[in-house]
């Protein structure tokens, strides 16, 4: 399957689920388990608003938004328990195959990138019918509070859950899943999709689920590329806290496009300046050379000693 490489550097809290590598079933199982996950946080966000607490009631995500992502964190951390015991092959969630450009530099184009890309769609939003009151009441309502608190909802909770679903679930077992026969489910460009389309629908509003998709597709590139999940985590972290960062600041208060806060022109300087920025970072990103047609991510087995051996 190739030279093996020198190592595997991954999180301890990411690699209870690297040989869980979720094919069609697995991943609507995922899915299910998601919204089951949204249903008791639902639940649990209601009795925390029906105390009429203040205080509980502003810190409630803090309790609901992991439960959401619990039920199927903890299928895909049995069932990858499993299967190495059946001494199957895993694939890492997290690599380090950042080619030429390095970890700092990987770190600093992706950075620039999703600043360049967030920059763009906002136009997209521009042209997109006026939010509700009751849905941008929710979202102000979410970067009102005590900016500690909205930093590790936002920046630290949101990149971390999303991501390990989104690239770390469906795009990775899209990639490397096999049927039957031996075909993997997904082309590279299909499997960017379909996972940018999942990130877009967790958002449950066309408003934040447009931006989203495109966004993802962007991160899905990166993931595919360099096998690196907390690079993309890193990109959905610059992305929200830019979001928060711009949301505090007094003189956007009353703004929600940035047409309207820089002028018709130097917008469009800007814009031509984002779309070069990213032009240039998503061809330094197509320079790092594939181990796999089907990605970046490491593959790994388990040796007779329980520890895990890279293979590719």
């Amino acid at each position: 399957m190739g030279k093996a490489d020198s190592g595997i550097r991954n999180y301890g809290l990411l690699s209870g689920f690297q040989y869980f590598v979720p094919g069609t079933k697995d991943l609507f199982i995922i899915l299910l388990l998601l919204i089951s996950g949204m249903l008791i946080g639902s639940v649990i966000s209601m009795c925390l608003h029906m105390l009429g607490q203040e205080t509980a009631m502003q810190y409630s995500t803090v309790v609901t938004y992991p439960i959401m992502f619990l039920p199927a964190m903890m299928y895909a951390s049995v069932v990858s328990k499993g299967r190495s015991l059946r001494d199957e092959y895993g694939v890492a969630l997290d690599s380090n195959r950042f080619g030429h450009l390095h970890g700092a530099g990987t770190a600093l184009v992706a950075c620039l990138a999703t600043l360049a890309i967030g920059f763009m769609v906002d136009s997209i939003n521009y042209y997109m019918p006026e939010m509700p009151k009751y849905l941008k009441d929710a979202l102000e309502s979410m970067t009102g509070s005590n900016i500690l608190f909205n930093i590790f909802c936002v920046s630290i909770m949101a990149p971390f859950f999303e991501e390990w679903l989104c690239r770390g679930m469906v795009l990775r077992g899209l990639l490397y899943a096999r049927k039957k026969n031996g075909e993997r489910l997904a082309s590279p460009g299909v499997a960017i999709v379909i996972s940018a389309f999942v990130f877009a629908a967790i958002h449950l509003n066309i408003w934040q689920a447009v931006p989203a998709f495109i966004i993802g597709c962007l991160i899905g590139y990166v993931y595919y590329k360099t096998g690196s999940l907390k690079i993309a985590m890193l990109m959905h972290c610059v992305n929200n806290t830019f979001s928060l960062i711009c949301s505090r600041i007094d003189a956007f208060e009353d703004v929600d496009f940035w047409i309207d806060a820089l002028g018709p022109k130097t917008y469009a300087v800007s814009f031509i300046v984002s779309a070069v920025v990213l032009t240039i970072a998503v061809l330094e990103f197509r320079k790092i050379k594939l181990k796999s047609p089907f990605g970046n991510c490491k593959i790994i087995k388990p040796n007779l000693d329980g520890q895990t051996k890279p293979a590719v």
